[in-house]
């Protein structure tokens, strides 16, 4: 009698690719050594390491390139939707007491809030730089990086002076991994390029300096850009496909394109629809 066969032994799951191997589809994708690269990933999912993905895009744009990636904290503030988000339900002695232990931004410590474990790998790598701003801190690796970082002021959340505005005016490239436009950071910019754009009262807890070179924790509210992202899905649809380049990385979509090219298309697409 013949035994029936034995069940076959489930498939091994494939190896997430390193960071030489990352590097060769960055290549193939178009992302060249010298260049200073913002990057959006978002990795859940995807079986790619953050660690490997950060070491191929530095190891690839070698030590005259810098890569750049947003390190947000919107959670410390009073008005942002993630802070109204975290209240909601809550009464008003809560949300008094919440907002009287909530940690003021330091950023040598402060995590970021939702930039996803690329952002986290980038920001917490030695040698790294980061942004000043209590709200839309960027992180940075590389030959640019404490240039671009510093002197990123309050009342400039992502307009020309900081480290977005810089990376734009010196010929910047965008790469998006494994998401849409619709996060693309870099349309920002161009509504602080719009005619008279409008405005709005931010407030976020901040170290504050006092007489003697002491710091303390306190709240301070600043006047800036009304930041929408609402319609960046639709301003990415009607990008030009002449502008972007399309392939894979680690098995997921990725996009690269440049920064001036997204702010100016941006721009004329707000200027034509926004009201």
């Amino acid at each position: 009698m013949t035994p029936p066969p034995s069940p076959a032994a489930p498939p091994t799951p494939a190896a997430p690719p390193g960071a030489l191997a990352l590097a060769v589809q960055l290549r193939l994708l178009g992302v060249r050594p010298r260049t200073r690269l913002l990057v959006h990933a978002s990795l859940g999912g995807t079986g790619l390491r953050a660690d490997a993905l950060r070491d191929a895009l530095t190891g690839l744009l070698g030590p005259h390139g810098t890569l750049l990636v947003p390190a947000f904290t919107p959670e410390n503030s009073t008005t942002s939707s993630a802070h109204l988000a975290r209240i909601a339900g809550l009464t008003e002695d809560e949300v008094r007491a919440l907002r009287d232990r909530m940690p003021a931004f330091d950023p040598e410590r402060t995590p970021s809030q939702g930039m996803g474990a690329f952002a986290e790998a980038v920001r917490t790598a030695p040698g790294a730089a980061r942004s000043g701003h209590p709200q839309t801190s960027f992180a940075a690796l590389g030959k640019d990086a404490e240039r671009l970082c510093e002197g990123h002021r309050l009342e400039s959340h992502l307009g020309e002076e900081s480290p977005l505005g810089k990376m734009c005016w010196e010929g910047g490239q965008v790469l998006l991994i494994n998401v849409g436009f619709s996060v693309c950071t870099a349309f920002h910019l161009a509504e602080y390029r719009i005619p008279k754009p409008p405005l709005r009262m931010y407030e976020c807890v901040v170290k504050v300096n006092l007489p003697g070179a002491q710091l303390r924790e306190g709240w301070t509210a600043y006047e800036d850009v009304a930041l929408d992202d609402s319609d960046f899905a639709e301003i990415g649809r009607t990008f030009p496909e002449s502008r972007v380049r399309r392939g894979r990385v680690g098995g997921v979509s990725a996009m690269l394109f440049s920064l001036a090219d997204a702010v100016d298309h941006a721009l004329d697409w707000m200027t034509e629809n926004r009201r």
